[in-house]
């Protein structure tokens, strides 16, 4: 494939990117497009975006008014596609994997449905709170430097210890592999966490801005305007209370997350580790969506008012209502739809 359509690290790392020379396009145009989220949470098909941050896009419904008729052949299966994926509630990598497989898309390349090796790299210190228990529990507390899963992979694979070749036997019988298949379960087990580090690591990026942003919230209720409109101050509690509640239930989500990790090597077997993989990934769709909403809001928030410019009362009022409540009843929704995951 030509250089210049594969994702880029950006795009393969974003929660609310999804570049179209991913799936199988025959639309020339669209090979070269991405579909983007916005902070209502609508999809656009972003067909350029130039270097300084300029971009030209289509909403979905409008394509095929857009297109010429040389393209009246390929377009219907394009749209059909890209109808599928307007659905998605984020385009990160993992919920990616969940919504193409269940709209029977396939993808040119695997690789376009991983973290950037870059971002791996990043998330490395949070992948050893993951890999520490499976480290002490083949090669013992007291070794170090295999943090990294290659290294752990590596090791596996050739173990040179006679206390590590008996662990690993114990190890196999708990999961009911073959002792050659442990890298294996050692890849998938890195994967799944993996995941978990990613959607951590995006909370916590996000976090700090929806507690500024609160205090933003509640500042403007000291304009007179405000105090003296009772509407209008329902409107900014009821958006607070959201926000509050979105970002307090997705924090018990991952404590949940932990606990079963943790349980898991207090009893080791396949068909736990099973379990605790099916729960997570089933949750991977409304995580991503959930953080996608807040982050395309926050950071529409802080490009609309910087530090330096928080905003008059009625200017405040005019983006609550155009950029915030649109789209929030579905970043609730996806999060109350996580309560019926057992």
């Amino acid at each position: 494939m030509d250089e210049a359509l594969k994702p880029t690290t950006e795009q393969q790392d974003s929660l609310h990117i999804l570049p179209l020379c991913m799936i199988p396009i025959k639309t020339p145009a669209l090979r070269r497009a991405c579909l983007v989220k916005n902070s209502r949470l609508e999809t656009a098909v972003e067909l350029f975006r130039d270097k300084a941050g300029v971009s030209g896009q289509l909403y979905v419904q409008d394509l095929p008014d857009f297109f010429e008729e040389t393209d009246a052949e390929s377009l219907p299966d394009d749209m059909v596609k890209i109808r599928g994926l307007d659905k998605m509630p984020s385009f990160d990598v993992y919920s990616c994997r969940i919504s193409l497989r269940a709209l029977g898309i396939a993808v040119n390349d695997e690789e376009y449905l991983k973290l950037s090796s870059e971002r791996q790299a990043i998330l490395a210190d949070r992948m050893r709170e993951f890999t520490r228990p499976l480290i002490a529990q083949v090669f013992g507390t007291d070794v170090d430097g295999l943090d990294e899963s290659i290294d752990l992979i590596a090791m596996l694979r050739n173990p040179h210890q006679e206390d590590t070749r008996s662990n690993l036997a114990k190890l196999a019988r708990e999961l009911d592999v073959k002792v050659m298949d442990i890298p294996r379960f050692v890849e998938d087990y890195g994967d799944i966490f993996l995941s978990l580090a990613y959607f951590r690591d995006c909370l916590d990026k996000i976090a700090p801005t929806v507690e500024r942003f609160i205090v933003w919230l509640q500042e403007m209720k000291g304009a007179w305007t405000i105090r003296n409109d009772r509407p209008k101050e329902r409107m900014i509690d009821q958006v607070e209370a959201d926000m509050k509640e979105i970002v307090r239930l997705i924090n018990l989500r991952f404590d949940t997350f932990d606990r079963k990790t943790h349980d898991f090597w207090d009893n080791a077997s396949a068909e736990h580790f099973k379990a605790v993989r099916q729960y997570i990934t089933s949750h991977h769709t409304s995580v991503g969506g959930v953080l996608c909403g807040l982050t395309m809001k926050m950071d529409s928030w802080k490009t609309r008012f910087p530090n330096k410019n928080p905003g008059g009362p009625q200017a405040r009022l005019e983006f609550l209502n155009g950029e915030i409540l649109p789209g929030l009843d579905t970043i609730k929704k996806l999060e109350r739809s996580a309560i019926d995951l057992k």
